[in-house]
């Protein structure tokens, strides 16, 4: 891996500690940067601008508040603000949907009362009826990841395209109980994950986004920050997209793959949250009928429900079975080179 990715940044705590005015204060600073005069509307008679993006005070003049009152917000100070007043900020800024969302979640969490700790939740478990339901889907990917993107469980065909995820988690047993297979840790911290995700640094950028909206939602969540945190000091490049406070709501799209068994597949992912299980999304993989990807999927459906070509690693995410890659299972043309993210 020659782009960083793992390399340990030195001097950064290995668990973030979550500062809500700082979150804010950043937030709103990275947004404004990104806006231009030019797109907000407002003449810039070519003059040299000393700062990225707008002022202060042509954010506080779009918003409708003073500026005092703006630079106040950007400092953090949100405690007992209306929704109605950043609702106007949002807009000022152009935020998006996400975006929007983030600054509203920061918001209330920094109105709420503070935590002594970091608040450490219960390992979260799939309910019976959810996991009859992903093992009722056949020829779909299918799991269950929570905002972490810790994958809490996944049907037969999810843990042989992600097989590889399952395997960086490591096994669990009696004496050795393993941690949740982890999409995040895998890409940051697994140096092949740029051959199995083609669009590696779209989606490492794509992951970090859905971590932030994360902690904007639940910043006292201990195993988060614990996660941000040891990603932050592993790898470089996290820590410089951690840093660009961007945000992004992820439900649908297409995710391209390189898989050891299948070769390559092109799917087309949906995803649905939960309602009785708060924090818990179902993500499916579909291919298009016809296609290359539909015959690669459903080969990888074919090889992964070989008995004999099957074995158990742990408990990781609800007794799942881990397909051992075989050398002799026609895999797809490796493409090499894809581990340098420069």
């Amino acid at each position: 891996m020659s782009d960083g990715h793992c390399h340990p940044v030195i001097g950064l705590r290995s668990v973030v500690v979550v500062d809500r005015k700082e979150e804010v204060r950043e937030f709103l600073i990275s947004r404004r940067a990104k806006l231009s005069p030019e797109q907000a509307g407002i003449p810039s008679y070519g003059e040299l601008r000393r700062v990225p993006g707008l002022r202060r005070e042509e954010v506080a003049q779009l918003a409708g508040v003073s500026t005092d009152y703006y630079t106040r917000l950007e400092r953090g100070s949100v405690r007992g603000v209306s929704d109605s007043v950043l609702e106007a900020v949002a807009a000022a800024l152009q935020l998006d949907e996400a975006e929007r969302a983030h600054l509203m979640n920061l918001a209330r969490t920094a109105n709420a009362p503070a935590r002594r700790t970091p608040r450490r939740p219960a390992q979260q478990r799939v309910r019976p009826g959810v996991l009859r339901l992903l093992d009722g889907m056949t020829g779909v990917v299918a799991m269950v990841q929570n905002g972490r993107s810790d994958v809490l469980a996944a049907n037969l065909l999810g843990r042989a395209l992600y097989a590889e995820v399952f395997k960086f988690a490591g096994p669990s047993g009696p004496d050795t109980p393993g941690r949740l297979p982890n999409q995040a840790r895998y890409l940051f911290l697994d140096p092949r994950a740029g051959d199995f995700y083609p669009d590696w640094r779209a989606i490492a950028a794509t992951t970090v986004a859905m971590l932030r909206s994360e902690a904007g939602r639940n910043p006292h969540d201990r195993a988060l920050n614990e996660l941000v945190g040891e990603l932050t000091t592993s790898s470089g490049l996290f820590a410089a997209l951690w840093a660009g406070h961007d945000v992004r709501i992820h439900t649908t799209g297409t995710k391209r793959f390189h898989h050891p068994v299948a070769g390559e597949l092109s799917l087309q992912f949906e995803t649905l949250d939960l309602p009785g299980d708060e924090g818990q999304t179902l993500f499916t993989f579909t291919a298009e009928p016809g296609s290359a990807s539909e015959n690669a999927l459903a080969f990888l459906a074919s090889w992964a429900a070989s008995p004999p070509q099957t074995t158990i690693t742990g408990d990781p995410a609800g007794g799942s079975a881990v397909p051992e890659m075989r050398p002799h299972a026609q895999p797809g043309p490796h493409t090499q080179g894809k581990l340098n993210h420069d």
